[in-house]
């Protein structure tokens, strides 16, 4: 190996960013990103000044404009960022927060000075924010005078400028354009903006946040008077298993013995449901989507509580596992709300705290409110109790499931694994073969003998197939025709219930064919069959359709017959131009079922990839289908009553009445 010359690498090799370099060329290290995501962290950091303001009591208002042009307008009405000149650094302050990482005014928030609850710590936003811009503009009233400042591309155009403003609200208004030379995508969605105002007014009580979208020409407003006792009322409607229960405490404590002492105040508001469950922690207004400390706590209190009084109170069956987790959190909806003086964020982006102190202070205080609410709640209680452990026992059912699944479906398809009257094809190769559903033991013999035996093989559906769509999984995995085309497929199965959404043995590397062909007969038993096959594999393997592996194969509806040439036609009109181009007699046959074509016709219309016809199903085809089925097969006996009033005369056709 050539050893490489070190002479280019010497004591001028080493460099250091400067400037607005530090962000526009690493954006990713302040905003976790380059991408749309750190584009809309930029936006976060500047709306988190103002949402300071108002907590610290300065402004009830909070707008925000996006703009065609990907531009942005963040405006508050709180006291006005302080940018003249700064006698005790010997700069003008707009230098040091637009200009300077690590310039705020929240350093000392654990002092009982400025912003003690703030979601801006490190001074980085506004600076950092300027510096990945195309061009900022910030307009500041505060002491009589409006201060304004231009920037573009991270260097400051003009200085300050400012005049008297003496009967002007008070607040800051930042507009600004985010840089293509910095994200490598600005166009923040309105989603975005509409998502993180209403967390925001969820967590912050009473602050009205209104939007306006320049593109659509809409305006929104967001306030929750009550803030996150509001947000539960909104979520629990009518039908939640409990009510919505609320606390709130204050207290103060260190992560270390060396550390410093530092306040810590949370409010949560949490209640028991049957269909809806969520989980949200905010601190300091952030929304910790990893949640961090919040999320260990209450895992912890809540097992180690509920835990406590199944025990207590006998409901544990005689050696009965205890609950999880998961048993819990599939009924419950909770937020918290909480605010600390010193907080250790994950990173930057603020999606997770790791205060040791908070995790132990909120273990604890639910551990104790959970314990007394159950005392004085005894009714609510017992309900809680009865529905986590419906919800452990139907994972633990599901489980089982699972596991019985998994051996019933796994495995070669050998001597010990046969499936009756299923014939294989001889090659191994995964992306060549094929397996044709046909409809009964009379389509196989035609279609076994007209098929290419080296790439297509063949299984049998034996009389009607279960639907799949109102049956439970004990009556599906019971049924020998469908765990014998489990079987035959390779990949397992999804299994997805209320409580057990993660439990499935399904691995799409293990499908054993490359096309899955549903071939039934073209009349209403071969339709029919054909809706049933969809909806079994659009309950228990609907990757297989999104993957675009399941086919059905067309069968031709008329046989004409024209001297010594024979033609198929799939439709009428099809029929119909084949026969306008035909001279002489001509026969035309309805197409028989399929076990009675011979062959050389299975091969020529169904088998033969030259010639035959595909239709490949997508997920919007099977959702139709499973519309389709449910109102001609289900329960709604008067919607089917009026589809065949208005739809029935266009399938008599179809029927064997002559």
């Amino acid at each position: 190996m050539q050893q490489k010359s070190n002479s280019n690498y010497n004591n001028e090799s080493i460099t250091s960013l400067k400037g607005a370099d530090r962000v526009r060329l690493r954006p990713g290290v302040i905003f976790g990103s380059d991408g749309l995501d750190g584009c809309q962290h930029a936006v976060f950091e500047i709306l988190s000044n103002s949402i300071d303001e108002a907590r610290e009591g300065f402004g009830s208002k909070i707008e925000v404009v996006r703009y065609k042009d990907n531009s942005i307008l963040v405006k508050d009405y709180g006291r006005g960022i302080p940018v003249d000149y700064n006698p005790k650094e010997d700069r003008f302050n707009w230098e040091l927060v637009f200009c300077e990482l690590y310039a705020g005014g929240k350093y000392q928030n654990n002092t009982g000075e400025n912003y003690e609850f703030s979601l801006g710590l490190n001074g980085l936003g506004t600076c950092a924010t300027q510096y990945a811009s195309a061009y900022m503009d910030a307009m500041i009233y505060r002491d009589g005078m409006c201060y304004q400042l231009h920037f573009e591309k991270g260097e400051n155009i003009g200085g300050l400028m400012k005049e008297a403003a003496p009967k002007h609200p008070t607040g800051t208004q930042i507009r600004w354009l985010p840089d293509r030379d910095v994200f490598t995508d600005i166009a923040v969605p309105l989603s975005y903006f509409q998502d993180i105002l209403r967390r925001q007014a969820i967590v912050n009580a009473g602050l009205t946040f209104t939007l306006f979208d320049e593109e659509s020409g809409e305006n929104f407003t967001y306030l929750y008077k009550n803030g996150i006792r509001d947000y539960l009322a909104e979520l629990a409607g009518d039908n939640a298993l409990t009510s919505v229960h609320y606390l709130q405490t204050e207290t103060q404590g260190r992560d270390r013995e060396d550390k410093p002492e530092y306040r810590l105040k949370f409010e949560s508001a949490f209640c028991f449901h049957n269909h809806v469950n969520l989980l949200e922690y905010y601190h300091n207004s952030s929304f910790l989507e990893h949640g961090g400390a919040p999320d260990k706590a209450v895992k912890s209190a809540f097992v180690s509580a509920i835990d406590k009084y199944l025990k207590t109170n006998n409901l544990y069956k005689k050696e009965e596992k205890k609950i999880t987790f998961p048993d819990i959190e599939d009924s419950l909806i909770l937020v918290i709300n909480s605010f600390s003086t010193v907080t250790s964020y994950e990173n930057q982006t603020k999606k997770s705290i790791t205060n040791k102190f908070i995790q132990e202070a909120m273990t604890e205080f639910f551990r104790q409110q959970l314990e007394i609410y159950f005392i004085e709640n005894k009714m609510e209680a017992e309900k809680i109790a009865a529905q986590i452990l419906a919800n452990k026992r139907s994972r633990e059912t599901a489980e089982k499931t699972r596991i019985n699944i998994r051996k019933k479906l796994t495995g070669s398809l050998d001597m010990n694994n046969r499936v009756e009257k299923f014939v294989n094809c001889r090659t191994k190769d995964v992306s060549r073969r094929e397996l044709y559903i046909v409809e009964g033991d009379s389509a196989l013999g035609s279609c076994k003998q007209g098929r290419d035996a080296e790439f297509q093989a063949i299984i049998p559906i034996r009389g009607k197939i279960l639907n799949c769509l109102k049956a439970d999984y004990n009556r599906i995995f019971s049924n020998d025709i469908i765990t014998d085309l489990l079987k035959v497929l390779g990949c397992g199965v999804e299994i997805k219930s209320k409580h057990n959404t993660g439990l499935n043995s399904f691995d799409l590397s293990q499908l054993r064919w490359s096309k899955v062909i549903l071939c039934t007969d073209a009349d209403v038993d071969g339709f029919q069959i054909r809706t049933l096959l969809l909806t079994m594999l659009y309950r228990l393997v609907p990757t297989l359709i999104e993957e675009k592996k399941v086919y059905i194969a067309e069968s031709p509806l008329y046989e004409i017959i024209n001297g010594k040439n024979t033609y198929f036609a799939y439709s009428d009109s099809e029929k119909n131009n084949i026969v306008s181009k035909l001279k002489g007699k001509v026969k035309i046959n309805r197409s028989k079922g399929l076990g009675e074509n011979q062959p050389e016709m299975m091969w020529e219309t169904t088998m033969n990839p030259e010639t035959r016809r595909l239709i490949l199903v997508t997920p919007d085809d099977v959702q139709r289908t499973q519309e389709v089925f449910e109102l001609l097969l289900g329960e709604n006996l008067a919607g089917r009553k009026e589809f065949i009033a208005e739809e029935g005369y266009k399938y008599l056709d179809l029927t064997d009445i002559s």
